[in-house]
């Protein structure tokens, strides 16, 4: 018997935080820091992908071992928190976040003990039923697990479960865990990639949910 699609998982950095231009500043911050070149925007969305350290391998041309990832992730953080209070939310993230009629969760790559206020500072806390970002010092990482522990967290199974994000691996985090995806085109990725995942893709935020209320 099919389950009835009743809990929406939301990423956050590009999905409801609008802070694609902050992320590529960052990166590039950390390039500059081992002597490499610029990503561009348009390259950063073509070429970006998880695990981190295997999209700035591609970038600089060589292997990054996990000391290196470690220092470069430090300074790519270090240089986001500058920006991070100037950038805003999606134009339609607090619409679509009432648009969706079951329970709601967010499920982040950034660190939970700078997550958790930053909701609070743009007026999102009381939308989610858990809020789950990194519990490391560094991340990077594959998203697939996490999703897999913030939904045995809830008692939630993926069956139920539509995820809403922005990248390629939250495609892939969705399908390891038996949950329904749409992907959004408006943060850190390429839209044309986007749509060769096989996915539901949408162009804007309440788009997103509409959709997923359909699955």
């Amino acid at each position: 018997m099919r389950v009835a699609r009743t809990h929406l998982v939301w990423d956050w950095n590009g999905t409801l935080l609008d802070d694609f231009a902050l992320v590529v500043t960052a990166t590039n911050h950390a390039f500059a820091a081992v002597g490499a070149r610029d990503v561009t925007p348009d390259e950063h969305r073509r070429r970006f992908r998880r695990p981190v350290a295997e999209f700035y391998a591609e970038i600089l041309e060589r292997a990054v071992d996990e000391d290196e990832f470690g220092k470069l992730d430090r300074i790519f953080h270090d240089a986001y928190r500058l920006g991070l209070t100037t950038m805003a939310l999606a134009a339609d993230a607090k619409e679509a976040l009432t648009s969706w009629p079951g329970s709601q969760s967010l499920l982040s790559m950034w660190f939970h003990a700078e997550l958790v206020p930053t909701l609070e500072t743009y007026g999102l806390a009381g939308h989610f039923t858990r809020v789950d970002g990194l519990r490391t010092e560094v991340g990077g990482d594959l998203k697939a697990g996490h999703l897999a522990a913030h939904l045995r967290e809830m008692d939630v199974t993926g069956a139920q479960t539509v995820l809403i994000g922005d990248s390629l691996d939250d495609a892939a985090a969705a399908s390891s865990n038996g949950a329904a995806v749409v992907l959004y085109t408006g943060g850190f990725t390429d839209a044309t990639r986007l749509r060769t995942a096989g996915c539901p893709v949408a162009d804007t935020l309440v788009e997103a949910v509409e959709i997923a209320r359909t699955l």
